[in-house]
Order: C-alpha cells, then sequence, then structure tokens
C-alpha cells in the first residue's frame, strides 16, 4: 500500500456513551391510573384512531408526553408510547436529529424495502414532506424536556411509513441495527450518543425476497483460519481515483493495510497516467513492493488498473493480448503457484447504452475466452468491478433499471453464458445465496446513506478450487470510492 502523507488522518471512530436508564413515566398517583387505562388501548388500534383531537392531547398529557400536533402525529405519538410501555422503557422523547432525518428522507421517492424479517417498507412520499416538515418546526418549539433516548422508537403516519438510519463512522467496530416495519407505522431509531447505525446492515430493495436479508460483515465474515492453515488473502477495490482517494481527509492508506492485513490488493478505476506510475511505486508501505500497473492510453485519466502485492508473482500480463480491447487498461493477469489472479474494469456500456453491443458481442466473450486459455494450465480468479448486477438481488431497484448500464437483460445474460456457465463461480453468491449485499452507491439521492446499491465487484473463481474459499466478503464501511472493497480468503 501506500505511506502516510502529512495530511493523511486515521480511521474515525464512533465512541459513544452508555444510555442513561430510563426513568419510570409516573407523574403522581393520579397520572399513574391513567397510564394504566392507556394502556388498554395498546391491542385496540381502531380506538385511538377514532379519538378526536381533544381525547388524545388529553391522554397524552396525563401519560406525561408532548401533545403538540396534528390529529396523525398525536396518534403516532400515543401508539409510539404504547409500544415503549410495552418494551418496558419510559416516556418517548422525539428529538430535533429524528424530525431532521425524516424530513430528509421523506424527500426522496417513495420506494419499498424490506426488513430482515421480510417486512415491506415504504418511504414517505413527496406529498407528505409539508406534513413532516411542519411537524420538525414544531418539535423545534417543543417545551418537553429534552432526554437521551436510545434504541427503537415507534411512530405511525396515517398512510406510509418510513425508516431512518444513519452511518456509523467506525471501521473498527460495528454495531448490528436493523430496521422493521409494517404498512401503518414509521420506525426511527433514535440515537442521541452521537453514535450512527450502519444503513447496510438494513434490507434496502424494492423487490424483495421473504426470505432476503441484508448483508452484515460483523455477523456473517468468517472468523480467521488458524495460524497453522495456508491461505491467501485477495482483496478488490474500484477506487474512482486512486490520487484523489489518498489526499481525501480521513482516509489512512496505511490503516487499511494494517486493519485488512490482505497480501493481495487488486485496484480499478486508478485514472492515473503512466507518468504517475512511478511517484505511487516509490510510496508503497513496506511489505508492498511488488506493484503493476497499466494506464489507458487511448483516453488519458481514464480507467486503469492494478495490482499490489507482497508476493512476488512468477508473472505478469498487461491486457488480453487483443488490442482493440488492451487500450485502456482494463486489465492485468498475476501468475501465482497455483492460479492466475486477475484484476479487471469491465467497459461500461455507457450512457444510452452506446457501448452495449461492443460489451457482450466483444468484451466479455474475448475475456471469457483468454480466461479458459489460462484455465488450461491453472485455475483463475478473476476480480474487479465487472460491470453488472446479475440478478435482481444484486440491485436495490431492478424494476427501474432495466435499461441502465449493468442491468440490462443483454448484460445479465452476457455474465450468465460467458463466465458463470462456462465454469466460474460467484464466489459471494455461492456463499451467501439469499443475502442482499452491495458495493457500488451512486452519489446521487444519498445512494450510500439509505444502501440503494448494486453489486457490480465480484471474485469469480474456478470450479476446481471454488472449494478451497474460505470467505467471500463485502467491506461496506470503508469509504472513499463509490465503491466499497471486497476480499477473498482463499486456502491454498
Amino acid at each position: 500500500m501506500f505511506e502516510e502523507n502529512k495530511k493523511d488522518k486515521t480511521f474515525k471512530e464512533s465512541m459513544g456513551t452508555n444510555p442513561s436508564p430510563h426513568k419510570p413515566i409516573v407523574k403522581d398517583d393520579g397520572a399513574e391510573s391513567d397510564v394504566v387505562e392507556i394502556e388498554s388501548f395498546k391491542n385496540d388500534p381502531a380506538r385511538i384512531e377514532a379519538m378526536t383531537v381533544q381525547q388524545l392531547r388529553t391522554t397524552l398529557r396525563n401519560a406525561g408526553v408532548s401533545a403538540k400536533g396534528r390529529k396523525f402525529e398525536l396518534v403516532a405519538a400515543l401508539k409510539c408510547f404504547l409500544e415503549k410501555k410495552k418494551d418496558g422503557e419510559g416516556s418517548l422523547v422525539i428529538e430535533e436529529q429524528v424530525a431532521s432525518t425524516c424530513v430528509e428522507n421523506a424527500s426522496e421517492k417513495t420506494e419499498a424495502e424490506t426488513s430482515s424479517d421480510g417486512d415491506q417498507v415504504q418511504n414517505v412520499p413527496v406529498s407528505e414532506v409539508g406534513e413532516l416538515q411542519r411537524y420538525k418546526r414544531r418539535l423545534n418549539h417543543s417545551s418537553v424536556k429534552s432526554e437521551t433516548v436510545i434504541g427503537y422508537s415507534k411512530v405511525a403516519t396515517k398512510k406510509e411509513k418510513l425508516s431512518i438510519e444513519s452511518e456509523d463512522l467506525s471501521v473498527h467496530k460495528l454495531s448490528r441495527t436493523r430496521k422493521k416495519t409494517s404498512s401503518e407505522t414509521i420506525n426511527f431509531e433514535v440515537k442521541t450518543d452521537d453514535k450512527v447505525a450502519e444503513p447496510w446492515t438494513v434490507l434496502a430493495h424494492k423487490k424483495p425476497q421473504k426470505d432476503w436479508v441484508p448483508y452484515n460483515p460483523r455477523t456473517m465474515k468468517l472468523p480467521p483460519l488458524a495460524k497453522d492453515t495456508k491461505f491467501l488473502k485477495l482483496m478488490s477495490w474500484n477506487v474512482n481515483g486512486l490520487r484523489a482517494l489518498l489526499k481525501l481527509e480521513g482516509f489512512s492508506a496505511l490503516q487499511l493495510a494494517q486493519r485488512e492485513d490482505f497480501d493481495v490488493l487488486c485496484l480499478q478505476e486508478t485514472k492515473l497516467q503512466e507518468k504517475d506510475v512511478e511517484d505511487m511505486k516509490r510510496s508503497l508501505i513496506d511489505g508492498y513492493g511488488n506493484s503493476f500497473w497499466t494506464c489507458s492510453v487511448s483516453k488519458l485519466g481514464y480507467s486503469g488498473t492494478a495490482i499490489i502485492s507482497r508476493i512476488k508473482p512468477l508473472s505478469v500480463r498487461y491486457g488480453i493480448g487483443i488490442s482493440d480491447h488492451d487500450s485502456e487498461g482494463r486489465i492485468i493477469t498475476a501468475e501465482f503457484d497455483s492460479f492466475y489472479l486477475i484484476t479487471g474494469y469491465v467497459p461500461n456500456s455507457g450512457d444510452g447504452l452506446r457501448r452495449l453491443s461492443y460489451r457482450i458481442n466483444e468484451w466479455d466473450p474475448s475475456l471469457s475466452n483468454y480466461m479458459k486459455e489460462l484455465e488450461k494450465s491453472k485455475p483463475v480468479i478473476l476480480t474487479g468491478d465487472l460491470n453488472c448486477a446479475h440478478q435482481e438481488i444484486d440491485i436495490y431497484n431492478p424494476a427501474g433499471n432495466k435499461r441502465s448500464a449493468g442491468f440490462t437483460d443483454e448484460e445479465r445474460q452476457s455474465f450468465g453464458s460467458n463466465f458463470l456457465s462456462r465454469g466460474f463461480v460467484d464466489t459471494f453468491r455461492r456463499q451467501h445465496p439469499g443475502v442482499v449485499g452491495y458495493t457500488y452507491w451512486g452519489y446521487r439521492h444519498g445512494g450510500r446513506k439509505f444502501n440503494r446499491g448494486w453489486r457490480l465487484d465480484y471474485f469469480l473463481v474456478s470450479e476446481s478450487i471454488s472449494d478451497k474459499v474460505h470467505d467471500s466478503y463485502i467491506l461496506p464501511d470503508i469509504t472513499g470510492s463509490d465503491h466499497c472493497p471486497i476480499g477473498l480468503v482463499l486456502k491454498l
């Protein structure tokens, strides 16, 4: 990897405080009896909906809960209070942080998602944004005493529901959270200790299947192999501009190498020119002295791939031996003792699918034939940004992207026929058949914040060594690019 420069900073870690115990919601003896009466509503939601605004406000005040807002807000607060009481928690305090998040998320289009339990989620439609903004303003002027609330607080609206989760900035310690929804509730995760949740632990998909679950590296990444087991740890990352990544505040190449302890790192979309390569080689940190780079010569500052390794390869090849494909710096092959490793950046079909025909009729078959030729002597591993979400489980919004580059029927069929049907195994999907894990999120519309992504990055391996794969995983917490790194642990 690369040496630290003075601008590099370590990865951020969240250092939250422990929540204080919730106080019982008992104002005095009279109020306690009111609470008991309120609890009789909890199994009869229709009774709450039928209450007048004045009845709702009186009931909430008796319970020590803020009684400000319109009827749907009061109904929501009462239902939430009953839910909290059922869970043995104290009075509900919805703070400005939640309202802000609610308004922000509601500004997106209505989109369907699911929880890990398979429940359908609907975001609040744009038509209700005004209501939420007014609700936020009321919360800002509320006279309710602020308390720290950590955990789940459920608030219902009239029609739709919204689940909010923030992002955890910690790279080292991951906390598992989930959002669960029903057709008439809004689920908030209220955290006021400066910790933020991990959006990838929430199942985000517009057409989910009942048994799908989100990929959580903290619980699904397999433990390390025993010390006496020989293995290699490979990592791949589309960095979307290597120089920009290394200058990024908060990113530390050294700490990434220390944390992941990989043997080989494959990079795509380095966007380097040949004149930049020597500087990059000189900046490599100790232990990663073997590096191999290829750059686009047909379009400068475009594409580009690299392999950085602790282990010196037996041989290295650039491109696939076809000039029409090799001018954009998309392929490097490193030969090791027991396999070939290819880092690849597959061409995007582009705006208007202008390169779709080239992609499926020329590039994919040529790369596939190249891999099969290598396979005659050794097993092959292909990794990188393959620019295809193969199945509907691999993309947040399949219906809305049928003619988008990376998810057309033609690309998906080509991916299957040229790679999977020819004996190359999608290691992540074989290990996690019903798991939704994304590796790419667009910068627009809060893609990463709300985990609305695509799985475009892969480790494909020859069937003959698929049983040697110990773990195939995704590292969604590592930022700095619109893609995240992926990893493979291969037993030798």
